[in-house]
């Protein structure tokens, strides 16, 4: 057993609280991690809000160094750095075939608060393994699934928001709807997973890429990271005045918001046969009148050992500077992070748990 800190939802809505706990030690698949630091999503703040049954330990964006493995682990040793992204059960079909965020297992891998076989590894009643990893915490447990190796010359909190967010934005145009160059595309929302789908969106070598949201402040930092128009949809109304930037409308739309009416604006703002995805939307996948496609976006179909190690690459050649989202918090300052967040203020809060 191994005694941690973990930041405990003991009732819906909140706050968070540090307690002591026992931690399991890794089984013969599992991997055991000292936490450097973890990302907040929104996935998070949805969850504490009232998606998940009490006492649970969230968080699934973790970065941090191996301390121990179980005896089938091979691909990793302890002083390994690495990212922790989605757990996968890495043996249905769908596994089998190199499509992890398919797998027949997702649901109750990643939101069920507990191992594929029901088991906890946590003490006091408290349920961890969300996303199988629960990185609100000092250690955590992981697979070889969900992890990925990473370079220790990077520091590992600036690595953190890689294992979801942002793998989801920029996956989605990279992968999921491999944008060509110089198709259009509306970014409906401008947070971390907007702005991370504003960059790529930029690699692709789309034009234009328009981003919508209520803020200001991030509309402008869109623009400085590639994005050639920006609409405040507090103030403009968003299907004229992308008909005026593109004449006809958008080849795609990432509808992030989750707010039906800019799910209803980006259908109205695609070209025919255009197709929109969904990441944050009460809406589902289908089509539309002229043959345009609604989809939804899980991580962006992205395989995290694939498209993490890339990610990286682009920001190191400066194609993909998302270190300019971040705002880093000391572990106990968790809540005012996640009401940073709430407020708009922080568009990517990242905890720093264990000075690595």
């Amino acid at each position: 057993m191994h005694q941690i800190q973990a930041a405990v939802l003991r009732a819906g809505g909140g706050p968070l609280h540090l307690e002591s706990l026992d931690l399991g030690g890794p089984r013969d698949d599992e991997v055991l991690v000292r936490l450097a630091a973890s990302g907040v999503c929104h996935t998070d703040i949805d969850f504490l809000e009232g998606h998940a049954e009490p006492p649970v330990i969230l968080g699934h964006e973790g970065a941090g160094v191996v301390a121990e493995v179980g005896r089938q682990v091979r691909r990793f040793k302890p002083g390994d750095h690495v990212v922790l992204s989605y757990q996968s059960c890495g043996r249905c079909p769908l596994c089998r075939q190199g499509r992890p965020t398919a797998c027949e297992h997702f649901w109750d891998l990643n939101f069920g608060f507990q191992r594929l076989d029901v088991s906890n590894a946590y003490s006091d009643g408290v349920q961890g393994h969300f996303f199988g990893q629960s990185s609100f915490a000092t250690q955590t447990l992981a697979t070889s699934r969900n992890l990925v190796k990473v370079p220790p010359d990077l520091p590992l909190k600036l690595l953190a928001p890689l294992g979801c967010g942002m793998q989801t934005g920029a996956a989605t145009v990279l992968n999921l709807l491999k944008i060509p160059k110089k198709s259009s595309i509306a970014v409906l929302g401008t947070g971390a997973v907007g702005l991370a789908a504003v960059m790529a969106a930029c690699i692709a070598g789309a034009n234009p890429i328009i981003g919508v949201d209520i803020k200001p402040a991030r509309l402008e930092l869109a623009l400085e990271l590639g994005a050639t128009h920006a609409i405040d949809s507090s103030r403009e109304e968003v299907i004229p005045r992308i008909r005026e930037i593109t004449g006809r409308g958008v080849d795609y739309v990432l509808e992030i918001t989750g707010d039906p009416a800019m799910y209803r604006a980006g259908a109205e703002a695609l070209k025919p046969k255009g197709t929109m995805a969904l990441i944050a939307s009460p809406g589902r996948g289908g089509s539309l009148p002229e043959g345009r496609k609604i989809i939804g976006s899980i991580q962006g179909d992205a395989v995290p050992q694939k498209f993490i190690p890339k990610l990286i690459a682009l920001y190191r050649e400066g194609k993909f500077p998302f270190d300019r989202l971040l705002k880093f918090y000391e572990f106990r300052e968790i809540n005012q992070a996640i009401a940073d967040a709430l407020q708009g203020d922080t568009i990517k809060p990242v905890l720093v748990i264990n000075e690595i």
